[in-house]
């Protein structure tokens, strides 16, 4: 193989790289926990959180409810985290430990 053939071949991975990490930032990822609904955008911003209850007035239900915030949060940034990971985890495992 030859310096130029290597040079091309690494910057078509570059753009297929580039591309899925843009793919991955416009895709929303939802997290779901009890009445709890939190989106996060690819790059793990909240977008939104919708809470499906009438009211919540007694402190151990704010307790439940910032519980149901964190897990469905964490969810989200898991379902991110794989979406890498299918994306462009291939790509990671063939430069061998370069990137």
């Amino acid at each position: 193989m030859n310096m130029n053939m290597i040079m091309q071949q690494a910057q078509k991975m570059q753009r297929v790289i580039t591309e899925k990490q843009e793919e991955i930032f416009k895709t929303n990822y939802e997290g779901k926990s009890g009445f709890v609904t939190v989106v996060l955008s690819g790059k793990k911003e909240m977008v939104s959180i919708k809470i499906d209850t009438p009211s919540l007035t007694d402190a151990e239900d704010i307790d439940a409810l910032q519980d149901m915030i964190k897990i469905a949060h964490n969810e989200a940034v898991s379902k991110i985290d794989k979406d890498v990971e299918v994306k462009l985890g291939a790509y990671a495992k063939g430069l061998n430990g370069l990137m």
